[in-house]
């Protein structure tokens, strides 16, 4: 039982991990765009703040259908910003790492832990 807790938790921080690597992937995008000044802050801020109130565990307007489609907008729309500012194998590995990272945290047992956790 301890082993699938602590695969449990492996998961969960790279889950974690990569809803950092995502809001990097919005900076490098607003750096490679213009008005880079602008942008490099304001696109990471708003994945946030969009993440912070549709598809965290405690999320304000979060919901069973919400959830999974900003998850797929906000992972989706890094990936693609990688992929725009020429940086294409970091793109695919994003999105590859963020499907497998995402599902693996759907097992059953990994998804009771998270629950357990956010009360």
């Amino acid at each position: 039982m301890a082993a699938v807790a602590a695969f449990g938790w492996t998961v969960l921080a790279l889950v974690f991990l990569d809803e950092l690597l995502a809001m990097a992937g919005l900076g490098v995008y607003g750096w490679s765009a213009s008005p880079r000044w602008l942008l490099v802050w304001l696109l990471p801020l708003l994945g946030m703040l969009v993440w912070f109130l549709f598809a965290s565990p405690r999320a304000r307007f979060g919901s069973a259908v919400v959830r999974p489609v900003v998850k797929v907008v906000v992972f989706g729309a890094a990936s693609w910003g990688l992929w725009v500012a020429g940086h294409h194998s970091l793109a695919v590995a994003l999105l590859v790492f963020s499907v497998v990272v995402n599902g693996l945290a759907m097992i059953p047992a990994i998804r009771d832990l998270a629950a357990t956790a956010t009360r």
